[in-house]
């Protein structure tokens, strides 16, 4: 069965390092899934991005299109995007069949320390005016299928808990 899973979360919560995982563990079921990657996908659609209001909304739902057009032809996907409100995830889930939205908790102060493209640290200089979580706000989903703090929850652990949630529903 085709399926599609959103990891959101605030930069730096782990999104990337779990869906990597995800997919590796997915593979070893003989299941094949395509990760969209925003930061990969944003160079193709938005290559020199401006990070503002209009181009997130015209982003996360091309991206969303995307991902439909994938499932649609078989390829189940994996979203690693922050997607910040609500909105842009609702979009998904009205386009895509067996989709489950999974919110990467990290407290704040984590997802700094951890911050290995420097996004806090330029954000807090004032060169990044749109940070999620930070100068914009994130809409932290309401009824998400999965939650798993990573700061807690080894990559594993958060793993084991998406895989357990798509056996629920059916959809591996």
């Amino acid at each position: 069965m085709v399926f599609a899973v959103w990891l959101t979360g605030i930069p730096s919560s782990g999104k990337s390092t779990i869906a990597r995982e995800l997919q590796r563990e997915l593979s070893k079921l003989g299941i094949k899934v395509q990760i969209l990657e925003s930061d990969e996908v944003r160079k193709i659609l938005t290559p020199n991005p401006r990070y503002d209001e209009y181009e997130r909304d015209f982003f996360y739902r091309a991206l969303a299109v995307i991902g439909k057009y994938l499932t649609d032809n078989g390829v189940s996907v994996i979203f690693d995007a922050t997607a910040h409100k609500r909105l842009y995830r609702e979009y998904a889930r009205k386009l895509i069949r067996n989709f489950i939205e999974v919110y990467v908790y990290c407290p704040l102060e984590v997802a700094m320390k951890r911050d290995v493209k420097g996004l806090y640290s330029r954000a807090l200089k004032g060169i990044i005016k749109t940070l999620p979580g930070l100068q914009v706000p994130y809409e932290e989903p309401v009824n998400p299928e999965v939650i798993v703090d990573t700061s807690r929850l080894s990559v594993r652990e958060c793993v084991d808990e998406v895989v357990r949630c798509l056996e629920k529903m059916g959809y591996i």
